[in-house]
């Protein structure tokens, strides 16, 4: 399928260039040219009318720029959104979410990550990272639906094991465009010392990165500190576990040896704000991870533990949080939280072409309306993307070349209704139990 988007200001995210106003051509799930306006009147113009467009959008000067993605979630948990509020999350875990997790079917996590993925393409989130029971269901619902999507493994004493992690990671790194695997656990307290030793002879085999949850609770640390003498971070370095990369999903109390193991491994940290406040587990050390040339990704965390799935509000979250932690309003960027939202998302993710709007990249790109209230004056776009912008100003969301969703309207082969009607029955059969 031929796509041309024409009138519209670009932001391409590719270091040291500017929005400009051009056109984007995407041909079957890649971008196929992005230009200014004067390279085109001198390049294509004359052919133009000539290309067979099976969509011809004009963008009417809003901006066209890469998806969001989404570096730290688990989709299926929508099923108790605002069900277990207002607890520490030892207690949020153990009393209500595993009780209750217990009870899911793959059709269940199935038909729950369908409603989460409505939710991240309103929010212009064309790519997801994401850790829940049963992968091959997500899976299955993101491929149905057109949602990139990277899965990595739960793995802890009571779910999953490492040759279905061996299995997964097989099977879904060759199956699908949409889908890819990374190798993974829950985290260094929900382990074996068994389980994470045999993980990292996994990662050594394949040479491949790990990601586990790292340093999100202060009890955490000083559990892992009582069993082992170490912060977790360092004990999982002690144990190979990073020696190919990978990274740690919130990384909040965190010391400067830990930072110390990122940097030597190159590793990603992946930041949930809206989810570390709402469960009170502390602020991250961003700003200082970004000085020490961490790449820091960003994630909303689960719907039952943020509640959004919004990366407009996790991004605000980060700067102005950031801002507090270091007692230094200019301490981090705006334009560094933005680029955290996007070029460091899919890095993290591997997903290497999906980064930048530029010729060959995959064609996961949104659009922003420029035209409402909040984002006007047009002073500086970017930071208005971080500071003003909400889901509201997300006019399209482009998945591998396809509309998936646009002005109010999913493109995802089945009514909204019909998904909200099977998840609230979903809900109402585990909570009668």
């Amino acid at each position: 399928m031929n796509i041309r988007l024409y009138n519209a200001k670009i932001l391409t995210m590719e270091k040291n260039r500017s929005i400009f106003t051009g056109e984007v051509w995407v041909k079957n799930d890649k971008i196929a040219y992005v230009a200014k306006n004067e390279e085109l009147e001198s390049d294509w113009a004359k052919d133009i009318p000539k290309i067979h467009w099976d969509i011809e959008l004009d963008c009417e000067e809003n901006l066209l720029m890469p998806g969001f993605k989404n570096a730290h979630t688990h989709s299926a948990m929508t099923f108790l959104r605002s069900y277990a509020d207002d607890l520490p999350l030892q207690d949020w875990l153990e009393k209500k979410v595993f009780p209750n997790e217990a009870k899911l079917q793959y059709d269940d996590i199935y038909q729950l990550t369908r409603l989460a993925i409505l939710e991240y393409l309103r929010s212009g989130i064309t790519a997801i990272f994401d850790m829940y029971l049963i992968p091959d269901a997500v899976a299955e619902a993101c491929m149905d639906m057109g949602m990139r999507c990277v899965l990595t493994s739960g793995l802890n004493k009571y779910n999953s094991s490492i040759e279905q992690m061996e299995e997964e990671y097989l099977k879904w790194n060759k199956k699908s465009s949409l889908i890819s695997y990374q190798l993974g656990f829950h985290a260094e307290y929900t382990c074996s010392e068994e389980q994470i030793y045999r993980v990292a002879q996994l990662a050594h085999k394949y040479h491949a990165p790990v990601y586990t949850h790292l340093a999100e609770t202060r009890r955490e640390v000083e559990e892992c500190k009582a069993r082992h003498g170490m912060t977790p971070a360092v004990y999982l370095d002690t144990m190979g576990v990073f020696d190919f990369g990978g990274g740690g999903f919130h990384c909040v109390h965190m010391t400067r040896e830990d930072m110390d193991v990122l940097v030597k491994n190159r590793m990603f940290a992946i930041t949930n704000p809206a989810s570390n406040c709402k469960l009170a587990s502390g602020i991250a050390p961003v700003a200082r991870m970004d000085e020490r040339r961490i790449s820091v990704a960003i994630g909303t965390d689960g719907p039952a533990s943020n509640n959004s799935l919004n990366m407009f509000r996790e991004m605000f979250l980060a700067a102005t949080l950031s801002k507090i932690r270091e007692n230094d309003a200019a301490g981090l960027d705006a334009l560094r939280v933005l680029r955290m939202a996007t070029v460091h998302g899919a890095k993290a993710m591997r997903l290497n072409k999906a980064d930048v709007l530029a010729k060959g990249k995959l064609a996961d790109l949104v659009l922003i309306d420029l035209h409402q209230p909040n984002m006007q004056p047009l002073n500086h776009i970017e930071k208005s993307l971080v500071y003003s912008a909400n889901t509201s100003d997300v006019l399209m969301t482009m998945v591998g070349g396809r509309i998936l969703y646009r002005k109010g309207e999913y493109n995802v082969g089945e009514s909204v209704e019909t998904i909200y009607k099977r998840c609230n029955a979903i809900v109402q059969r585990i909570m009668g139990d």
